[in-house]
């Protein structure tokens, strides 16, 4: 009999926890519903079972199909909020906080994903006044899943904008939505669905893979989980064993009583070695490894005791960094900007000893130029740059690289896009590109169809889709010449070939030296410009600088003419505009003059006299670009041929 009753019990239990109605990770509290557009929920429940939802005084009925799905339909809805919403059916949920507005996917690469805790040092007044109950961000997990496209997210929550919270928004979106937000006071939400290092074809569904079956290949591939596992396992073997035998090696730990850390170490026979630069063309030579570095610090005698901050730039690759004997920080790849918070009591009056240990695993390793080198106490400031002394650690042979099967095509597609196909959304806005840049002719396809996939699987039409050039990056060439990124940037534009979408043009926001340039604000506010224009209709916003149109050679020179021009071109900054080259027929280009007039340019070069073609800002890293419109907003790069 006792097990009778344990039986009907569990019995019972099942029973319940079958029939509760459960909600997709995105409709919950604090979300942000699409404005002015039919709004679609939905939900699993035990089978054929019926789901009442009170929302706005108005009661909707709905039920579960034969597996337990269930979806139900609300009429457009008018911006406001907080509002609350009852679903009911055996079990009863109430979804707290919730606005109505104007909902974007966020998605890319890392210049999308980087948050605004990584340039908050930089937009410090910015964090402090983000309190805004308004703007949301949902932040997707990051996952890939090559069988199957997912219903619902592992996890994750709706967050409002405040100085807390806004450290782990996009930092892009973030600007996006708060520029969006001051010119419609609509509330925002953000769906930041964004992977560092991921190339377009992950973010594909298996449908739009078929008219690339290099890449569909490769996915299918990966639906084996062994090898996924023997993959991951071999990296991580090799990683683990990699780094122990490093360690193993570092003279600079073979003293257990005195690492090389140590000031009191003696070092007056280590080599020099001027700080930022890389130590390939030192007396060690281009060595992948371990290399310490050391220089002495002069503290002043008011600023001793104090707490401050250690700016390292950034490091190639890993980096630990010691004042003074202590450890005060370390980053274990080369990307993220080195900001190490230096405790009170550390620094002493009179000389300090400062000691970087640097792991290169493969490539050039050392300090990368053009960047602050410095301890910072309050408002002073002390110059690291210069001389150093250094000593090779132990030498090792190049890391092999990672698999990392996480960028394989149609993986975050799969786990990161599926489940939010039903949610009702105003657009995409999309930063990404960097890890297709060495495929241009590819991506002329590639992306668009990327954004007609979306489309078609969303359901919602030719929705908005915003996206950001590639800004300029990697070093200056002093003459016209070939470039990879140019060629990339160009491929960019052939998403303008669709409806509803809009290109940002970063040329003037990048860094030489870093493919994650910090000045994400004006990219925020570029996006929604574009969002202002394509998406909410304000037909007086000039949305985009000028855009390459037509061109027309009269005797020496070459007129170019423009869409986008706004209120007229300028020379931002001059009176002259750089960076045109021109070309005769024998496809060599030179530098050229040009000026404005009107709304065209005219080009030319007194030596050059049957020109055929003109390019402009066409390099990786063009210099002195500056052809804008009066609105103040660049020219995209452009060539009129295609040599």
């Amino acid at each position: 009999m006792r097990r009778l009753y344990i039986l009907m019990f569990v019995s019972l239990l099942t029973s319940s926890a079958a029939a509760d109605v459960r909600l997709p990770k995105l409709v919950s509290d604090g979300m942000v519903l699409q404005r002015e557009a039919p709004i679609t929920l939905w939900g699993w429940a035990d089978n054929h079972e019926q789901i009442s939802i009170e929302f706005l005084g108005t009661s909707y009925t709905t039920s579960a199909d034969d597996s337990g799905q269930w979806r139900l339909q609300l009429p457009p809805l008018q911006p406001g909020g907080p509002h609350e919403m009852k679903i009911t059916a055996s079990n009863r949920i109430t979804i707290h906080d919730i606005l109505i507005g104007d909902v974007w996917v966020c998605s890319g690469q890392s210049n999308m994903e980087l948050p605004m805790r990584r340039v908050a040092w930089k937009y410090p007044e910015e964090i402090a006044r983000s309190e805004n109950k308004f703007i949301r961000q949902f932040s997707v997990p990051q996952s890939y899943d090559f069988k199957t496209a997912q219903a619902d997210l592992q996890s994750g929550h709706w967050k409002s904008a405040n100085p807390v919270n806004v450290l782990d928004f996009s930092a892009v979106a973030y600007f996006f939505a708060n520029d969006l937000y001051k010119t419609c006071q609509i509330p925002v939400g953000l769906i930041n669905a964004s992977l560092g290092g991921s190339p377009a074809e992950a973010w594909m569904s298996a449908e739009a893979l078929k008219q690339f079956p290099h890449h569909e290949s490769e996915a299918k591939r990966f639906r084996d989980d062994a090898l996924i596992a023997q993959i991951e396992r071999e990296d991580r073997e090799r990683s683990e064993a990699w780094y122990r035998l490093l360690r193993q090696k570092d003279e600079g730990y073979k003293n257990p009583r005195q690492s090389w850390a140590d000031p009191n170490f003696a070092c007056d026979d280590w080599s020099t070695l001027p700080v930022p630069g890389y130590w390939s063309g030192t007396e060690p030579g281009p060595v992948n490894g371990v290399v310490w570095f050391r220089r002495e610090v002069d503290i002043p005698a008011d600023l001793a005791g104090r707490p401050g901050k250690l700016i390292l730039g950034r490091i190639v690759d890993a980096d630990s960094a010691f004042i003074n004997g202590v450890f005060v920080g370390t980053v274990s790849y080369q990307y993220p900007p080195r900001r190490y918070e230096v405790p009170a009591g550390l620094l002493k009056a009179g000389p300090n000893t400062l000691v970087v240990r640097v792991i290169s695993n493969i490539g050039e390793g050392g300090f990368v130029p053009d960047k602050p080198y410095q301890i910072i106490v309050d408002r002073d400031t002390i110059d690291l740059k210069g001389t150093w002394r250094f000593r090779l650690g132990a030498k090792m042979d190049p890391l092999a690289g990672q698999t990392f099967i996480r960028w394989k095509p149609m993986g975050l597609y799969n786990a990161m896009i599926s489940p939010l196909l039903n949610y009702r959304i105003k657009g995409v806005i999309w930063y990404q590109g960097e890890s297709n840049a060495g495929r241009p002719q590819e991506y002329r396809t590639l992306f668009p169809a990327l954004i007609r996939d979306w489309r078609s699987h969303w359901n919602q039409g030719d929705f908005p889709f915003l996206f950001v050039q590639l800004p300029n990056f990697m070093e200056a060439r002093p003459q016209p010449s070939q470039s990879g990124w140019a060629l990339f940037r160009e491929a960019q534009q052939s998403g303008l070939s669709l409806a509803n979408t809009a290109m940002v043009v970063a040329i003037d926001l990048g860094e030489w030296n870093d493919v994650h340039p910090l000045a994400k604000k004006p990219v925020g506010e570029r996006l929604a410009l574009a969002a202002r224009k394509i998406a909410c209709g304000e037909k007086h916003v000039i949305h985009s600088g000028p855009v390459y149109k037509s061109m027309r050679v009269e005797k020496n020179k070459i007129i170019l003419s423009f869409d986008h021009c706004g209120s007229g071109l300028m020379a931002k900054g001059s009176k002259q505009l750089h960076a045109f080259a021109i070309a005769t027929a024998d496809q060599k280009f030179v530098w050229a003059k040009a000026k404005i007039n009107k709304n065209t340019v005219v080009v030319w070069n007194d030596k050059i006299k049957t020109p055929v073609a003109v390019r402009y800002a066409w390099a990786d890293n063009p210099q002195g670009a500056n052809l804008y419109n009066k609105e103040g907003l660049p020219a995209s790069p452009f060539r009129t041929d295609n040599f």
